[in-house]
């Protein structure tokens, strides 16, 4: 069978969606001893023992079984409680919550739920690596803004006006965002609310990292009004309270566009596990010191990284959410993909290019401060090493 006749075997749509950039630079990392790595966005946290205790607790006593589609009650009652208590909004846990597998499945069915064949959905960039590739898989048409850094990387509404056009469908936020740590102002919440007003947009709103704000309190575009009836609220316990592993994640949103994503999900996944299940109504119900501690840790290690990025003269506006640096390398006279390749080669330092985050991603790069301050500061030493060689 020659080549090409392989290649039919593979769906048409599928076969130019490249692989993550990050899990492509981690496969070189993964062949290096020694490396201090500021890579993979995922808490260095073990998860609270009360959280692990809730899940073994459970097992013990037989939580073996599928939940209802939409979640346990009792964890949709308790996501409805969070949700009302740090945004101000209160979701039916009857009709306006589904509990997902992670948040990546709360995406996946928010934009199959409301995307057409040809519907533009339009995104941020720099931006999560799963953003356009999930509309692909949707067959809608992703449509980039470019943010930049003299914004500090917010969505600002002249520059998302520019790509709606008549076939948007919906917009896709994500603040904090990774890979910026960037944060919207009310401002900007309220200009991007009338715009979407004005254009009927739905909104799918990522807000995974809003616990980990450290400039005032998180504001939902959900909370705006004229916002809540057409916002789709993603959110979950894998960044705030260290439970990676578990694959927890919540959408809230109108019933209809609940129950429209919850007909793709017990079709494909059935219901999200017991036992994570469990945790996380203890995560969400007696988790809030747990929680803060860990962003105080954070918030920390954000400063430290910060100065030490500037001092070493690469320029990096100060992350307000998020566990994100995105500094700029451009003025080293190289790509990021090179700069992040050099850098793992000579000094034994994984950060990730910011290409793999869209083109809009050259010349920074992103390094992750879920690690410890001792990596951290191991990390900027060999880093600034390595940035003045560069320089002289």
């Amino acid at each position: 069978m020659s080549n090409d006749q392989q290649k039919t075997r593979v769906a048409s749509y599928l076969r130019d969606v490249p692989r993550s950039g990050i899990r492509d630079f981690f496969e070189i990392v993964r062949t290096r001893k020694g490396v201090i790595s500021l890579g993979i966005g995922e808490p260095d946290f073990v998860t609270p023992w009360h959280i692990r205790e809730s899940s073994i607790f459970a097992l013990d006593h037989g939580a073996t079984s599928y939940t209802a589609n939409l979640g346990t009650l009792e964890l949709r009652k308790a996501v409805s409680e969070y949700v009302e208590r740090t945004t101000g909004m209160h979701y039916d846990p009857e009709s306006e919550i589904l509990i997902t597998v992670g948040v990546s499945e709360g995406l996946d069915l928010a934009v199959r739920a409301i995307i057409d064949p040809g519907d533009e959905l339009i995104y941020h960039e720099p931006s999560y690596v799963s953003y356009a590739p999930v509309v692909t898989f949707a067959h809608g048409v992703p449509v980039p803004v470019l943010t930049k850094q003299e914004d500090e990387f917010r969505l600002t509404r002249s520059h998302l006006a520019e790509k709606v056009g008549e076939k948007a469908k919906a917009l896709l936020l994500n603040f904090p965002s990774n890979p910026t740590g960037a944060v919207l102002t009310n401002d900007d919440l309220k200009d991007i609310s009338e715009l979407a007003i004005e254009n009927d947009l739905t909104v799918i709103s990522d807000e995974i990292y809003s616990g980990l704000t450290y400039e005032g309190e998180p504001t939902s575009i959900a909370s705006v009004p004229g916002m809540k009836e057409r916002t789709i609220l993603l959110n979950g316990l894998s960044k705030s309270w260290a439970m990676t592993g578990f694959r927890i994640g919540f959408a809230c949103a109108p019933a209809e566009l609940t129950e429209a994503m919850t007909k793709i999900h017990q079709y494909t996944m059935l219901c999200a596990p017991i036992l994570s299940q469990k945790a996380a109504v203890e995560a969400l119900l007696n988790g809030d010191k747990a929680s803060e501690h860990m962003r105080n840790e954070y918030r920390q290690r954000r400063n430290f990284i910060h100065k030490s990025l500037n001092e070493m003269g690469l320029t990096c506006h100060l992350p307000k959410g998020a566990f994100y640096a995105f500094p700029y390398v451009g003025d080293c006279g190289m790509t990021a993909k090179d700069f992040s390749c050099r850098l793992l080669e000579e000094e034994n330092v994984a950060c990730v290019p910011g290409t793999a985050f869209g083109a809009a991603g050259e010349g920074f790069i992103r390094c992750s401060y879920a690690t410890s301050l001792e990596n951290i500061k191991e990390a900027m030493k060999r880093m600034s090493a390595f940035v003045s060689r560069l320089k002289t």
